[in-house]
């Protein structure tokens, strides 16, 4: 099992990222996706998910009208389109799955079934 978050940099305020997770190893069919993020000193954090079940979307209200999560099945992926970034949105991001059990949790990092490594997004000028 393998999931592969990528696409994090540098970008300046106001840019836009996108990141994705790949991911393998098991039936993205069956699980939810969350993407969450920690700063340096700071607790993780969820900042989107995605349900399994009717594709059901969730934000963290600091994301809200700003990232949009979105899955694509067929290729094993979810994707976080990031807009408008703050230097506040500076983080490691990683994604991790939730089984179907556990898709109302999805915004939890302690409900997860799997994790994998992280992609750092900075944000500065």
């Amino acid at each position: 099992v393998q999931l592969q978050a990528s696409g994090g940099g540098l970008v300046q305020p106001g840019g836009s990222l996108r990141l994705s997770c790949a991911t393998s190893g098991f039936s993205l069919d069956y699980y939810s996706i969350g993407w969450f993020r920690q700063a340096p000193a700071k607790e993780r954090e969820g900042v989107s998910c995605i349900s399994s079940v009717d594709f059901r979307t969730y934000y963290a209200d600091s994301a809200k009208g700003r990232f949009t999560i979105s899955r694509d099945n067929a290729k094993n992926t979810v994707y976080l389109q990031m807009n408008s970034l703050k230097p506040e949105d500076t983080a490691n991001y990683s994604c991790a799955a939730f089984s179907r059990r556990y898709s109302d949790h999805c915004m939890d990092w302690s409900y997860r079934d799997y994790w994998g490594q992280e992609t750092l997004v900075t944000v500065s000028s």
